[in-house]
């Protein structure tokens, strides 16, 4: 059987392609970094892909705000490849950039709303904040976070604060189970309200560090799985001897591969 493909897309300032290209050869794929202006090019040649993945960095440089000008160019100038792989049986993938260009696509969403239900926005405490953080899947049909009971990745983000439109947005998201992970302690705790600061590291509703569209297929995060796939990438790897023989992080990866096998 073929191995199912990765299309890692990448922009200017985009930086963390590579990582999770690997992340996804790790996981028993096979992965192709395209730029967008590539695909810009030649749309068709996604066509032959599983899998499409909005890797993390700083596409654009942020300008105007985290993956808006990318979202843009998907907007306009690739709206039928995202209809693609929303529409039929196919897989994507947004991390921490990714995941912020894809909430400005509205992915996720009923796209005749005029009104996103939800965004993302800066952090609380107003800057950039990196960090390891603890997250407890929500959802059982997300097809990303099957087998994973709780899983410690790390962040690194200015605009992860995920802010929901108001009561009616809330309820939708909640009854369409879209609701795909959310920040814990480290013994799994998590609750609606109350976690604070550093646990919710950007004081995210309902401390959501990612959410999924209705089908389970569509996945963003804000944490980066491509960063912990090795147990010395673990931040205490040199003083903690039970680390597992792989990271956390790859389990995501290996859960979209499996998916087509």
């Amino acid at each position: 059987m073929a191995k199912p493909k990765a299309l890692i897309v990448r922009a200017p300032g985009t930086n963390c392609d590579i990582e999770t290209a690997y992340a996804f050869e790790l996981a028993g794929g096979e992965s192709v970094r395209v730029h967008v202006n590539q695909l810009i090019e030649n749309p068709g040649l996604a066509d032959s892909f599983q899998i499409l993945c909005f890797p993390g960095g700083f596409s654009y440089g942020d300008d105007i705000a985290a993956g808006r000008i990318a979202a843009v160019q998907w907007q306009t100038r690739l709206a039928e490849v995202v209809s693609m792989f929303q529409t039929q049986d196919r897989l994507v993938l947004g991390i921490c950039n990714g995941f912020q260009i894809m909430m400005r696509l509205g992915i996720f969403f009923d796209s005749d709303e005029q009104t996103p239900p939800a965004t993302l926005t800066w952090n609380t405490q107003g800057r950039f904040e990196t960090r390891w953080v603890h997250l407890k899947p929500e959802c059982d049909h997300c097809v990303f976070l099957r087998g994973i009971e709780k899983i410690y990745l790390p962040m690194a983000h200015a605009e992860g604060r995920l802010l929901i439109r108001d009561q009616q947005a809330s309820k939708e998201i909640v009854d369409r189970k879209q609701i795909a992970v959310r920040y814990c302690t480290p013994d799994g705790l998590t609750r609606d309200e109350g976690l604070g600061f550093p646990t919710n590291p950007n004081g995210a509703r309902w401390n959501i560090a990612g959410i999924c569209d209705p089908s389970g297929r569509i996945f963003g995060l804000m944490p980066h799985p491509e960063r912990f796939l090795d147990p010395t990438n673990h931040p205490s790897w040199t003083r903690q001897a039970s680390l597992p023989k792989h990271g956390d992080g790859l389990k995501i990866f290996t859960n979209a591969v499996e998916y087509f096998a």
